[in-house]
């Protein structure tokens, strides 16, 4: 499998450095931060990790599952944030700009598992074509 398109590879790495530096900052304040950078940092970094491995797919459905991992982490760590937010650990204008690329890096991916599929249900019915004229 040739991977998903670089930008997103470069934008999940991006995006997982800003994760880091944002959780290095909570740790520092007391409480329920801490708890929320480790639960941040774990899902906002697994996005790029599972896109990396998505490269070493060895079949499209391994690949597929990978992106799909991916995705999944993209929601978990948009949830984290919101509830930075909400919770007013962190204001709103500080976390917008990352909010938002994690919408566009959601979007991307969201993309990239509809059109895989696609391609396997089409593949799946062209076999079921070739199969039933032998």
């Amino acid at each position: 499998m040739s991977g998903p398109p670089q930008e997103i590879g470069a934008r999940s790495f991006a995006f997982a450095v800003r994760v880091v530096k944002l959780c290095r900052a909570l740790e520092k304040k007391p409480g329920s931060s801490r708890t929320l950078a480790n639960q941040l940092l774990r899902s906002g970094t697994s996005v790029g990790a599972n896109l990396e491995e998505s490269k070493g797919g060895q079949s499209r459905a391994d690949f597929l599952a990978k992106v799909y991992i991916a995705l999944k982490e993209a929601r978990e760590t948009h949830y984290w944030l919101r509830l930075l937010i909400a919770s007013e650990i962190v204001a709103e204008s500080q976390l917008q700009p990352l909010l938002d690329e994690c919408d566009e890096i959601t979007a991307i991916l969201t993309t990239i598992v509809k059109k895989v599929r696609m391609r396997n249900e089409n593949s799946e019915v062209r076999k079921e074509n070739r199969d039933s004229r032998t």
